[in-house]
């Protein structure tokens, strides 16, 4: 077996991930840490049971060498906001079984997902690197989902406007059940909701302290890894440990038709060239929506407020990457 040990080890996982396959995933991965007991120093499985399970479950593992989030974004997001309340000297670092229906933060590091045999293998026989995190607060969730925490971490993706509304309808759609999944998940959703919120969002947005833009928001996203959606390359350039978020957002307001055949080209990043969006790079961002409530999601979950402030955490978490890691 590959050499790296993990040391003390905690498995947070969710075992209703890619449609209940987790608990299998989590069956496979206690036997393997019961069968090879020099890849940790000790090891505990625990299975959440509701939302938010997982940010508590991490936020208590001081003790711990390794945390290992087993599940898709949504898991890993709630493991990050655990771990990011543990005082940065004592925090664990972070490990991932993907297990999901999207899995872009799987794809930012370059781990095997849906696979945990793979997976386990990627992380015995690869190294720790440190990344950045965005952090968003909002007037209706000023904290995060620890009591006290300066807002909500996101390892991958946060977005406005019509994007958001469809990663919000995928996690419906998934929580109910649906055999759809990836980008043909995302694509579905995509033409039910881009006509009802093809008008657009009005709001005002500062990015680094500049001149406020006054836009009509039907796409706004801030990443920290290149894709969302299931592999939607909508910031090529993002990379999780630069110091610096990427953004892309509407410039010019599209048809309908153009939007959705933007949202095609997205599917591998040929967008860019678009005179209708702009890309760039931002360390603080703020936006008021002026008229009416936008659609925002933070990595895939439903995020409420009209008024939100959004900034890169440099180097605030250790994780475990594999040796195909490209940044």
């Amino acid at each position: 077996m590959p050499s790296q040990g993990l040391g003390s080890t905690l498995v947070i996982a969710n075992p209703a991930s890619h449609s209940g396959k987790g608990a299998a995933a989590a069956a496979r991965v206690k036997r393997f840490f019961e069968s090879y007991e020099n890849a940790t120093e000790s090891f505990e499985l625990v299975l959440t049971k509701e939302p938010l399970d997982a940010v508590r479950i991490a936020s208590q593992a001081s003790d711990r060498d390794t945390v290992i989030a087993l599940g898709g974004d949504g898991v890993i997001h709630e493991v990050v906001n655990g771990l990011m309340a543990i005082e940065k000297e004592r925090r664990p670092r972070l490990g991932i079984i993907p297990m999901g229906s999207g899995n872009d933060f799987a794809r930012t590091l370059g781990m095997t997902f849906n696979n945990p045999d793979a997976a386990l293998a990627e992380l015995l026989g690869s190294s720790t690197r440190t990344i950045d995190l965005g952090l968003v607060s909002s007037d209706l969730t000023p904290e995060g989902p620890v009591p006290g925490s300066p807002g909500t971490y996101f390892m991958e993706t946060l977005s406005f406007g019509i994007d958001a509304a469809i990663a919000i309808d995928t996690t419906r759609r998934r929580a109910e059940g649906t055999n759809t999944e990836g980008s043909a998940l995302f694509l579905t959703s995509s033409i039910k909701v881009v006509a009802a919120g093809s008008a657009g969002y009005p709001c005002r947005a500062i990015i680094d302290g500049e001149e406020p833009l006054d836009l009509n928001t039907l796409v706004f996203t801030i990443q920290n890894g290149p894709t969302y959606g299931g592999g939607f390359r909508i910031c090529p350039a993002a990379t999780p440990n630069d110091g610096k978020l990427e953004l892309c957002f509407n410039v010019k307001k599209p048809s309908v038709p153009r939007l959705l055949f933007l949202l095609a080209l997205a599917r591998l990043g040929r967008h860019t060239h678009s005179r209708v969006v702009r890309l760039r790079d931002a360390r603080t961002v703020s936006v008021d929506f002026t008229e009416r409530a936008c659609p925002c999601q933070i990595d895939g979950e439903e995020c409420l407020g009209n008024h939100f402030e959004m900034r890169i955490v440099p180097q605030a978490l250790n994780v475990i990457v594999p040796a195909t890691c490209q940044w």
